[in-house]
């Protein structure tokens, strides 16, 4: 993993540039950085066993560098449901596990593990957005309806580019048969003992049905569980897991 000559930063992370206004990266958990501390890298998450004051911290150093302003960025307090909020105030915003916003300087973060963050971008209308896709917020429809109030506020879905971050890959996404039945069977590989299923293939499969192009869809190959050196895991690390960060900026014109 590299940073992208785009948008060189301190930290290692996965740069992301689907329009001239509109600057997007994801955070690696670079592990030589708070190498002391109880869950060492650079964890932004705000539900970990890590203080606040370090976490939050965190955030603001990574935040800071792809370019956006701390006080004009939101995120959610996800609960893996398939909440959608339209963003015009910055906050932080309860029980939401999606994000939408058309206000220039505006940015909008996501935190995952093993979850899939999906950033969505409208560069024609202006339009951002982020959504916490793990399984349940993905078997919820939290990516079609991210993408239905983007449209509300002006985007088109022809128009949307999407980037889905690394999360858990389906070769270590074993389920039991109760998470597997909400899948499209298309989705779970039955040829090992337990089901295994394949979040990435079912986000790309929703973006597509939503209307995306194929072409504007960029789907990250890292798996959050194998790659223990780029990627926190929950499934890995259990309460010890940081977070990494997906985070999508609107620049003023």
């Amino acid at each position: 993993m590299k940073t992208s000559p785009e948008s060189p930063t301190t930290f290692q992370s996965i740069n992301w540039q689907p329009g001239p206004r509109i600057r997007a990266a994801f955070s690696l958990k670079n592990p030589d950085f708070n190498p002391d501390s109880g869950i060492p890298g650079l964890n932004v998450g705000y539900n970990t066993p890590e203080p606040d004051a370090l976490t939050s911290r965190n955030r603001e150093l990574f935040i800071r560098e792809t370019g956006a302003a701390p006080k004009l960025t939101s995120w959610g307090i996800q609960v893996h449901g398939a909440r959608v909020q339209l963003v015009t105030e910055p906050g932080v915003y309860p029980d939401t596990d999606a994000l939408v916003t058309n206000v220039p300087g505006f940015a909008l973060g996501v935190f995952v593990a093993d979850c899939a963050a999906v950033l969505l971008a409208d560069p024609v209308a202006g339009v951002i957005a982020t959504a916490h896709a793990g399984w349940k917020g993905a078997v919820a429809g939290i990516v079609p309806e991210t993408i239905r109030v983007m449209h509300s506020v002006g985007a088109a879905p022809e128009n949307i580019q999407a980037f889905v971050s690394p999360c858990i890959s389906q070769a270590r996404f074993e389920v039991g048969e109760e998470v597997a039945a909400q899948f499209p069977e298309a989705f779970i590989d039955r040829s090992r003992v337990r089901p295994h299923a394949d979040l990435k293939g079912f986000v790309k499969q929703q973006l597509e049905d939503a209307g995306l192009k194929g072409d504007a869809i960029r789907i990250e190959p890292g798996c959050t569980m194998t790659d223990g050196q780029h990627f926190y895991s929950y499934r890995r690390e259990g309460r010890q897991s940081g977070r990494m960060m997906g985070l999508i900026h609107l620049a003023a014109e």
